[in-house]
């Protein structure tokens, strides 16, 4: 079709919305209590070959670039959280937090 103009002064959009459309429905701050979201500790990050990830084995060692008692960073959802102390209960890991990324200016620090 050649660049035709069309005459759409005879058409009619009217809105419609539905049961449950968002202009109609209104979240609460309750309703996100069962979002589940991912939660991950950074505990450090080396480089090897691939000659020497075939040379692991049960018992093998890798050197992190992290010494120990560094924070570990903590991510939700893979943005950065906060920071967070290892500690060992029972036979697990778990992360203490030690800080939160960004709360001191949400705390006061910006008018």
């Amino acid at each position: 079709m050649p660049n035709e103009e069309r005459d759409t002064s005879d058409h009619a959009f009217d809105e419609e919305l539905t049961q449950g459309s968002p202009a109609q429905e209104h979240l609460e701050i309750g309703d996100l209590g069962e979002v589940t979201l991912d939660i991950s500790a950074d505990l450090g990050q080396c480089a090897v070959t691939v000659r020497d990830v075939l040379e692991l084995q049960k018992g093998s060692i890798l050197t992190l670039d992290k010494i120990a008692g560094e924070l570990a960073d903590i991510y939700i959802n893979d943005v950065p959280f906060g920071k967070g102390e290892v500690v060992v209960l029972v036979d697990s890991l778990h992360v203490r937090i030690a800080e939160i990324v960004g709360l001191a200016e949400r705390d006061g620090g910006y008018a």
